[in-house]
């Protein structure tokens, strides 16, 4: 398969393309900065997604059979910048134009009850959560990382509004763990009990993604 990865020098990224390339896949990494990105078999294209160059995201996709992203904010001022939208809505665009359909991308756990301008009123709750993610932990840290979920909160909208074969990926709390292949997932919702999933194991689940024409259109929450 031919795939091009978005923000491939990223936490997610690096995996995604480490372990595209270990299955076979004809890869082209999308990067800010290619002198960053050890010696590999990728093509590589340089891109700035903070300050997307459609030009050069249609060079990057056109061709593929499926697209992945590993984009998210790294720092507040990233998110509020709105970074994640603004590459996603750019490579849908390039997509569109280069007649790629399937796009496959990481968000976070809480963002389905995170409001957007397109869900002003998300669910208070999400069915998958237990009474301390409910009362406690997602509270507080959506307090304190407002901007990063909002911004995801908008990438998901674009998603939905694109007309492509997305899949978003809701991950909870990211680790530098190994890859195990071994972890939870549900469509739709979150995983009860679920508090801790590898960057490794979460770009297993997104590849594995491109297998499950069933995730087409849904989000998917992951955890160990």
């Amino acid at each position: 398969m031919r795939i091009t990865i978005l923000a491939a020098t990223g936490g997610i990224g690096s995996h995604l393309l480490d372990q595209a390339l270990a299955a076979g896949h004809e890869v082209t990494a999308v990067v800010r900065s290619p002198q960053k990105l050890p010696a590999t078999r990728a093509r590589v294209v340089a891109a700035d997604l903070a300050d997307p160059d459609p030009a050069a995201l249609r060079t990057a996709v056109e061709g593929a059979d499926a697209v992945l992203s590993g984009l998210g904010p790294r720092s507040k001022s990233d998110a509020e910048a709105g970074v994640v939208r603004r590459g996603t809505s750019a490579a849908i665009a390039a997509m569109r134009e280069a007649g790629v359909r399937r796009l496959v991308v990481v968000s976070a756990a809480p963002v389905g009850t995170v409001p957007s301008p397109a869900r002003p009123n998300p669910p208070r709750h999400d069915p998958g959560d237990g009474f301390l993610l409910r009362t406690v932990a997602y509270p507080v840290l959506k307090a304190a990382l407002r901007p990063n979920y909002a911004d995801l909160a908008r990438m998901e909208d674009a998603l939905r509004d694109s007309g492509l074969d997305w899949t978003a990926v809701r991950p909870v709390r990211l680790t530098d763990q190994p890859l195990t292949g071994h972890y939870r997932t549900a469509q739709g919702r979150n995983l009860r009990h679920g508090l801790l999933i590898s960057r490794a194991d979460v770009a297993h689940c997104m590849l594995a993604a491109l297998d499950r024409p069933d995730s087409i259109g849904r989000t998917i929450g992951i955890a160990r």
